[in-house]
């Protein structure tokens, strides 16, 4: 008996496959800085925790499988803050993002069709896709210039009679990148000119530097029937084992097929969709620390790798993640060595190789994704770290 095709095909995580590299350092005795993945240590909110620490339902039974309408209606009241016009019936609860890129994806085409993501990309994007016999073609993109879009010509240039979206994450996972307003209209223009959806992972909105303003894909008016935006409370409140998503669309359509999809799996997460209500009825001040938080981590990370010799960077604008090119030939085995063969008073460090984030073969063989979602104490030591590791590493594979 053989399992599916596409149980065999579906990708590991390139975020998790090195967990037992790392445990076994811990085993040794070793502190292994997390740099690999985006788990943040800032606490939850403490409305999300007395949510949690007050239930006292004698029954946990079902809910709507569009989720509770005061989560919705608060969704709604979030986004009024930003001019973002929506129903509480444009909002779908989801069992976190996955699930809503899940239901996106399945609802936006068929087997075979296609869906264009720059590259690279959030990883579970491919699992997602496979689940939905989607193709993502990629969009390839590049360190050296912050990985902005490239001209529009480029983007239409990938459009097929299979093409049935754009894919466009911003802040980006893994970049770092924010699209700027000139950006995303390029990419609107293309939607509207070939009948295509617009997809929006807008996870980490509030998280972006230097006084940029975040635009999201669902003030453009002219193609809200073509939008369709992923969102999560997991990095917003610090809830990433809440698993509550949500997506947003006012295409009709597209939210009765979602609907469906959600039926099946009945209903999202009781308790924690009361938590993410406490989250949302929190004043819009809370992200003002949080994202000043972030900004000092941005900081303290890239001073400390950017005159590193052949080690190529751009300063990230948004989220918490950076993608680096390393002087290195093989990142997998340099991420690898890094918690197997090295150490630095009895400390080291946990990367997340680029080549998972790609879809594009022999792509980011030389690059890392790094969070930097721990203290900046802690972080300032795993750059330390790092830096006499890569060192190291350069002198001993000669």
């Amino acid at each position: 008996m053989n399992v599916s095709k596409r149980g065999r095909e579906i990708q590991a995580s390139p975020i998790r496959k090195l967990k037992p590299y790392a445990d076994a350092a811990k085993a040794k005795g070793i502190k292994v800085y997390h740099l690999n993945i985006g788990d943040p240590d800032i606490p939850m909110p403490g409305p999300v925790l007395e949510t949690f620490h007050n239930w006292s339902q004698p029954v946990l039974a079902y809910g709507p499988a569009q989720g509770a309408l005061e989560l919705r209606q608060a969704v709604t009241r979030y986004f009024a803050n930003y001019n973002i016009p929506l129903e509480a019936d444009d909002v779908l609860i989801t069992c976190g993002g996955s699930e809503a890129i899940h239901f996106t994806f399945s609802v936006i085409g068929d087997v075979g069709d296609e869906v264009i993501i720059p590259e690279p990309y959030y990883t579970n994007y491919n699992g997602y896709a496979a689940f939905a016999g989607l193709r993502i073609v990629p969009l390839p993109l590049s360190v050296e210039n912050g990985f902005r879009l490239p001209p529009a010509e480029a983007i239409e240039a990938l459009i097929t009679p299979r093409t049935k979206a754009i894919l466009l994450c911003s802040p980006n996972n893994p970049t770092g990148t924010v699209y700027t307003p000139e950006e995303l209209d390029r990419v609107v223009a293309l939607v509207k000119k070939h009948d295509l959806f617009l997809v929006g992972d807008e996870v980490y909105k509030e998280f972006i530097y230097d006084g940029r303003r975040h635009k999201s894909i669902l003030e453009y008016e002219g193609i809200r029937e073509r939008v369709v935006v992923i969102d999560s409370i997991s990095k917003r409140f610090s809830c990433c084992g809440a698993r509550i998503g949500m997506i947003i669309t006012r295409n009709k359509d597209v939210y009765a097929a979602a609907l469906k999809f959600a039926q099946a799996r009945l209903c999202p997460p009781s308790v924690e969709q009361m938590a993410a209500l406490a989250a949302y009825n929190m004043p819009m001040s809370y992200f003002a620390d949080i994202r000043a938080e972030y900004d000092r981590r941005r900081n303290v990370l890239y001073e400390g790798l950017k005159d590193i010799p052949g080690l190529v960077i751009r300063k990230p604008e948004g989220a918490f993640y950076v993608i680096v090119r390393l002087p290195v030939k093989d990142v997998e085995h340099f991420a690898v060595w890094l918690l197997s063969d090295f150490s630095l008073d009895g400390q080291t460090v946990m990367i997340a190789p680029a080549p998972g984030f790609y879809a594009t073969a022999s792509q980011g063989t030389d690059e890392a994704r790094l969070a930097y979602v721990i203290n900046e104490n802690d972080l300032r030591k795993a750059v330390r770290v790092f830096r006499a590791a890569l060192e190291k590493y350069q002198a001993v594979q000669g």
